[in-house]
């Protein structure tokens, strides 16, 4: 992989991961000072103190997502003597992508799937189902790893942790601010038609977010399946394990909205189409890398 072109990557995605941050924080802001305004709270003082509840929010979650992701997933971290077979893998991975090892850990799931999280490439961290080390051989599982190492190097990682424990976090604020206004006495006493705009417009922020976590995930898988090529220089590897997926009819038991965007092939189904879908249609991938040389 040429040296320049996977730093000029880096660089690009961290001016992206700042976007992301900022864009977060201001929708964090906007619904603490919403919420602040249907309960009917007014004065000077309540910008500041959104924008305050904004910043504190996203420094935790800067620092916290990969925990909760890891968390939410039940992945448990493993030592070289558990899994050689898989650590050297990841090793001889890591180093021609020039990046530093990450802890390895592994979700006890037959279904096979894997993820990557991590706040930067010093702190990352790659996780694999037992499911996916059975079904897979060398080469597919290499094609795996490369993905998951590119989202790191890519620093897709912290984007796609934090865009969803920002999107968690601004759908629980909207949610009890629902609750209390619906359930509140003080709710009479507003303004009828700012109580409407504010309850919609609470209701809407937490969908705000989610459309903007898919939109992010897409857009990152694309360039996570490209770089994993310029690692292993064998396109049909991942295209071979993507096979595999798409063919495997079991789904992770950590299935939940929060971290559906974070695995390599998402336990969710469309739903409500394109619009929310956190991957690209895997069948669109695999022709992607077969025009590859795959």
């Amino acid at each position: 992989m040429n040296a320049a072109s996977f730093e000029g990557v880096q660089r690009a995605n961290r001016g992206r991961t700042l976007l992301l941050l900022i864009a977060m924080m201001l929708l964090l802001t906007a619904v603490a000072w919403w919420a602040a305004v249907t309960l009917g709270i007014s004065g000077v003082g309540v910008l500041p103190i959104a924008i305050g509840i904004a910043i504190v929010t996203t420094w935790v979650m800067y620092w916290n997502s990969h925990r909760i992701v890891l968390g939410m997933a039940h992945a448990h971290e493993i030592r070289h003597e558990d899994a050689p077979v898989l650590f050297n893998l990841v090793d001889e991975v890591r180093i021609a992508a020039g990046l530093p090892m990450p802890r390895i850990y592994i979700v006890d799931d037959p279904a096979p799937n894997a993820f990557a999280t991590g706040r930067d490439p010093a702190h990352g961290v790659v996780a694999v189902t037992t499911g996916l080390l059975e079904r897979m051989n060398r080469e597919q599982l290499q094609g795996v790893v490369a993905h998951e190492m590119a989202h790191i190097g890519n620093r897709d990682t912290l984007v796609m942790a934090v865009a969803a424990t920002t999107a968690g976090a601004i759908a629980i604020i909207a949610d009890i601010i629902l609750r209390m206004t619906l359930f509140s006495r003080r709710g009479g006493s507003a303004n009828p038609v700012a109580l409407i705009i504010g309850l919609v417009g609470l209701a809407l922020a937490p969908l705000a977010a989610v459309m903007l976590r898919s939109a992010i995930s897409r857009r990152r898988e694309w360039l996570a399946d490209a770089t994993a090529v310029q690692i292993t220089r064998n396109p049909a590897g991942l295209r071979s394990a993507l096979e595999v997926l798409r063919d495997d009819s079991t789904v992770v038991q950590s299935k939940s909205t929060a971290i559906a965007h974070v695995w390599i092939e998402s336990p969710l189904a469309g739903g409500l189409g394109s619009l929310f879908a956190t991957h690209p249609p895997i069948e669109q991938r695999i022709a992607a890398l077969r025009q590859m040389g795959g």
